[in-house]
């Protein structure tokens, strides 16, 4: 008998000794005319942790977590792209962050992988619009070596050409793909439609931008970003938060001090032109993607939670108003949402969704009832409201199942400055959201009359039926987010 039937047979076995026990329940026969009795709600329980500052300035916050021999480690850095980028170079923060890997005064980059081999890691490095990071998850007794190593990746980069030249060239070929890709293109689109060129939520990466990146700007970046000034070093897991401090001071003691917070003032958006519809051909596509929406609130707005309730309920999980009528009810979708992005300024809402081509006209008018009738024609019930808070307040305790997750979660509060109890308060508030709450911010922070309605899709199929919809003109732009001139 081989090993694979062996197997299947076990699994038989098993099978038919649990199966009757399952059928029956422990006492006897299974009535299927009952609804199984719903299992408790899980019980969130939110670690506690030191929080001191080092020597350099940088500031170290220590979760302990015992229950496996894990430790989580992450330098994160307050501000990104988006602060730290100059204009006209996009891309020069992923740049640097990936080449962080590609060799050391005293390591090459494959001594670099090895070494992580041999640690049983990978160490991530990562710098997004608002933020930055770079860490591991290791076994405890490798954090020693895990941290060494990752210390020497940030001070002690070689940043060399070659390496820049061999990124370059990968993400041009990624951009040439991503023209390809609608969700990337309608991405793009809404992006620039929405802030333009001037503001930093609305610059994207282009073949321009990544061509004029030099190894001067790699170096200027890393030198500017990689400060103690504006960082939090976050850690969980299997330690003692005065050793980890000892083993971070040391592995750290080459790094000066010196950098600041950034402010984050931004330029205001341009003023908007009113509703229209911005239709970028893709000739062929069997489904349109739709991405509505416009500025919206920044994350230190008072009505986070209201305005977190009320978009959960509107399109934020799977049984919301949006994907139970467009995708269960009609079948036009496999799956449509709507998302409040929170930024240090003013971040986007949307509505987003993949749609087939032959009903693009008739979601479309979907989206515009929905997003209308939560400001008032069909305030949210009862059991929406339910739905939504329950859904907002039990996936608390998955933030802090891991230890990456529970450093992560503790880490986000200083990076994003929630507050030190953010996690302890927000079931509380959650629950404290009122059904007036909720139509108040529907009404503030959803507005019809100035949605960016940008649809990538067959024009040729679409565009007469979206034109019927009566929804906004039609703008046909490129990927680019440039006019196109039709004779």
């Amino acid at each position: 008998m081989t090993t694979t039937t062996l197997r299947a047979a076990r699994a038989l076995l098993l099978l038919l000794l649990v199966a009757p026990v399952t059928a029956r329940g422990q006492g006897g026969a299974l009535d299927r005319t009952k609804m199984p009795a719903v299992a408790p709600a899980p019980t969130t329980r939110i670690p506690t942790w030191t929080r001191t500052t080092l020597a350099n300035g940088a500031e170290l916050v220590v979760a302990v977590k015992k229950d496996l021999p894990l430790v989580a480690f992450s330098i994160g850095f307050i501000g990104g792209s988006a602060n730290y980028e100059p204009a006209g170079k996009t891309s020069v923060g992923s740049f640097t962050a990936q080449m962080l890997s590609e060799g050391t005064t005293t390591r090459s980059a494959d001594d670099l992988s090895n070494a992580q081999q041999a640690l049983g890691i990978t160490i991530g490095a990562n710098i997004s619009n608002e933020t930055g990071s770079l860490g591991f998850t290791a076994l405890k007794d490798r954090f020693d070596g895990a941290l060494a190593l990752l210390a020497d990746m940030m001070l002690h980069p070689t940043l060399p050409a070659e390496a820049l030249e061999r990124i370059r060239g990968r993400t041009l070929v990624s951009l040439q793909q991503a023209r390809d890709n609608p969700n990337a293109v309608a991405s793009a689109v809404f992006a620039r439609v929405t802030y333009g060129d001037q503001h930093p939520y609305g610059r994207v990466a282009t073949e321009a931008t990544v061509k004029a990146i030099t190894r001067d700007d790699i170096v200027a970046f890393h030198k500017a970003y990689y400060t103690p000034g504006h960082a939090v070093i976050s850690v969980a897991g299997d330690v003692d938060p005065a050793q980890v401090k000892a083993k971070v001071e040391a592995a750290l003691a080459a790094w000066p001090r010196g950098g600041a917070k950034p402010d984050f003032a931004y330029p205001a958006p341009p003023a908007h032109q009113g509703r229209a519809i911005y239709l970028v051909d893709k000739p062929k596509a069997a489904q349109s993607v739709f991405m509505l929406g416009h500025t919206g609130p920044s994350r230190n707005t008072p009505d986070y939670y209201a305005l977190e309730v009320m978009n959960t309920a509107l399109g934020g999980f799977f049984q919301s108003r949006l994907n139970h009528d467009i995708r269960e009810e009609k079948g036009y979708s496999y799956g449509v949402g709507s998302s409040f992005e929170y930024g240090r300024g003013p971040g986007a809402f949307r509505a987003t969704g993949g749609i087939v081509t032959a009903k693009s006209d008739s979601a479309l008018l979907l989206f515009l009832k929905h997003l209308g009738d939560v400001r008032g024609p069909l305030p949210l019930t009862d059991d929406e409201i339910k739905q939504a808070k329950d859904a907002l307040v039990q996936s608390l305790p998955q933030s802090f199942a891991s230890v990456n997750g529970t450093r992560s979660a503790i880490a986000s509060i200083y990076l994003r400055d929630l507050g030190e109890s953010y996690w302890k308060d927000f079931a509380g508030n959650v629950a404290r959201v009122g059904k007036g709450d909720l139509l108040r911010v529907a009404r503030d922070q959803i507005d019809l009359d100035r949605m960016n309605l940008v649809i990538v899709g067959d024009r040729a199929v679409i565009e007469k039926g979206l034109r019927d919809t009566k929804a906004g003109p039609i703008v046909l732009l490129d990927a680019d987010a440039k006019p196109v001139v039709t004779p």
